[in-house]
């Protein structure tokens, strides 16, 4: 595997930063409360992660800069 030249500056890209939020959403989630589960409306849940992940990939195409 070969890593990309500034990999150690990948914390600060765009599309580590929501991929992260992706992998630690479930976990968030298993310790909302439920009155605070139920503030997120049911037809909603199929589109939180695919959104994020959309956004990772926009993040990741999208010049940021130094």
């Amino acid at each position: 595997m070969k890593l990309v030249q500034d990999w150690r500056k990948a914390w600060k890209w765009h599309s580590t930063q929501l991929m992260a939020v992706a992998a630690m959403l479930p976990l968030v989630w298993m310790q909302l409360p439920p009155d605070l589960k139920t503030m997120i409306p049911d037809a909603w849940m199929p589109f939180i992660l695919p959104v994020i992940a959309v956004g990772a990939i926009v993040g990741r195409l999208r010049d940021q800069g130094n």
